[in-house]
């Protein structure tokens, strides 16, 4: 089945819709019905997917039709209240002493909701900062904790790398970013500051370089087996994976580096 991937904000997790007939492509803006009222989304991917690959516990809403000029401006009109309503917001949060750093609000819609989004370590007890924004805006309130990775995607501009920040420029899902990745990919050695984005976790590219380098290994021989070379029979105790090459101790103190279709 034709699913897209819809967000409503860059710090949002993506939605499935199912877009009927209607001609979409990446980057279109869309009017949807969602469990909390009508929104405006970004179409961020489209994807076939099978019936077991959904979730059978959510009904897949249809999209309702491609945003218009009126639209636009109803969204830009609201978008012009954020500062307001930020300042508002970290002056009450201020007021209750939480360690918590505001980052972004953003305006459903249809106008019955207001959703704060907010970095904090740990987990944060706002019911009463809730209750003063309800009180005030007279709307729905959310507060949506992110991590430091969305703070990045968010506010970010440039990489180590000196290009734009790939979460910012089209990395949708940043997901989990682990050493191991590093060691696959041979870079272990720069140490944890050098593999650092501007977040100052492991950097997402690790992630999706990761299936190029498997695929890459699985041309080279295990490391610790044997194999034959014109020098001589030697063990393989290295890996050069995008050279595709491996380095073979041929005697106890001699480690030559030959190319796999050498081997």
């Amino acid at each position: 089945m034709r699913v897209v991937g819809i967000q409503f904000a860059p710090w949002e997790k993506i939605y499935h819709f199912d877009p009927r007939k209607i001609d979409l492509k990446e980057g279109d803006k869309v009017i949807v019905k969602t469990e909390l009222g009508t929104e405006m989304g970004r179409v961020v991917k489209m994807e076939e997917m099978l019936p077991e690959e959904m979730d059978s516990s959510r009904e897949l809403k249809p999209v309702l039709r491609k945003a218009t000029a009126e639209d636009f401006k109803k969204v830009e009109e609201k978008d012009k209240q954020k500062g307001k309503a930020l300042t508002y917001c970290k002056e009450l949060v201020k007021k209750h002493k939480l360690l918590m750093k505001l980052t972004d609000v953003h305006f459903s819609f249809d106008g019955g909701r207001i959703t704060f989004a907010f970095i904090a370590e740990g987990k944060i007890d706002f019911r009463d900062l809730v209750k003063d924004l309800m009180r005030h805006f007279q709307k729905s309130i959310r507060l949506q904790q992110l991590g430091s990775r969305d703070e990045t995607k968010i506010m970010g501009d440039i990489g180590p790398c000196g290009r734009p920040l790939c979460c910012r420029k089209f990395l949708k899902n940043l997901g989990n970013i682990v050493s191991d990745l590093a060691k696959t990919q041979q870079v272990a050695h720069r140490g944890a500051e050098r593999l650092s984005g501007a977040c100052g976790r492991f950097m997402c590219c690790l992630a999706f370089e990761q299936e190029l380098y498997e695929e890459y290994a699985k041309n080279l021989p295990p490391l610790g087996s044997t194999i034959k070379t014109d020098q001589g029979k030697g063990e393989v105790v290295g890996w050069h994976v995008l050279k595709q090459t491996v380095d073979v101790k041929i005697e106890e103190d001699r480690i030559i580096e030959i190319p796999i279709d050498k081997s």
